[in-house]
């Protein structure tokens, strides 16, 4: 029985002629009735293209073996391409890409610094100021020593002043302190105040109202302690400003060391 089952099987591999052509068109009518739409589509299409290769792998099998089995040589084997899809380009940029410049900022919009005030310049040490009928003179009194000091501002008038403001500012160069004042006309015609004024020291002489100065010389002095050693008094100054029959009059000045 197993010889007749042999016998028949030899004969029919002998008989049989595979036909690579058939086999072939097979596979790619089963790989072109796939659509490729997009790679979710792609990777369902592959088991029709496995299931085909599977197919035309059995039928090389079962050929092989009946031409094994009849000691024939078999034929060659036919090498089959499946095409591979190519992997989309990835929509990440490439770290060796051009890369878009740093927004440049706006620049910090310029600012205007306002000029810093200063003190007014006085006049000139030793200059006399004259207005109309009145002349001034300021100075350093000489018995000044490096402790103290005396400023003294020398007043004159041709007319009688009905109206009379007179102010002494010393600056603050260090360790200034207010020690007095005096003045030669009578102290009760005068309201006569000090006080500290940011960065100087201010003395005021205001004639009473009703009250007149004769036509003559007057002194006002201004006394203060400073720190040691020798001051500059480049920045003091003197302001009188004075009322006669012919009108107002004002003066500016500094003072003189000796």
């Amino acid at each position: 029985m197993n010889e007749e089952i042999g016998r028949r099987l030899r004969e029919a591999a002998e008989a049989h002629q595979p036909d690579h052509d058939r086999m072939l068109a097979r596979v790619h009518r089963g790989m072109a009735g796939t659509t490729v739409r997009r790679r979710p589509g792609i990777a369902r299409s592959w088991p029709k293209v496995v299931l085909a290769g599977s197919a035309a792998a059995g039928i090389l099998a079962v050929a092989g073996f009946a031409v094994a089995g009849s000691g024939q040589t078999p034929p060659a084997a036919t090498t089959l391409t499946v095409p591979t899809t190519s992997e989309a380009p990835s929509s990440t940029p490439s770290p060796d890409g051009p890369v878009p410049p740093p927004a440049t900022g706006r620049p910090a919009p310029a600012t205007t610094a306002r000029p810093s005030s200063s003190a007014p310049p006085s006049a000139p040490g030793g200059n006399r100021v004259t207005d109309g009928p009145l002349s001034a003179q300021g100075a350093i009194d000489p018995h000044s020593t490096v402790y103290w000091a005396q400023s003294t501002l020398t007043f004159g008038t041709t007319r009688p002043l009905t109206a009379l403001v007179v102010e002494v500012r010393i600056t603050q160069t260090g360790g200034v302190q207010r020690t007095g004042q005096w003045q030669t006309g009578p102290a009760d015609d005068f309201t006569v105040t000090t006080q500290d004024s940011g960065d100087a020291v201010v003395y005021r002489w205001e004639l009473k109202p009703g009250r007149t100065l004769p036509a003559a010389e007057q002194v006002f002095a201004v006394q203060y302690n400073h720190a040691a050693g020798a001051r500059q008094a480049g920045l003091d100054s003197y302001l009188v400003q004075a009322t006669t029959t012919d009108g107002s009059h004002t003066l500016r000045g500094g003072f003189t060391t000796p």
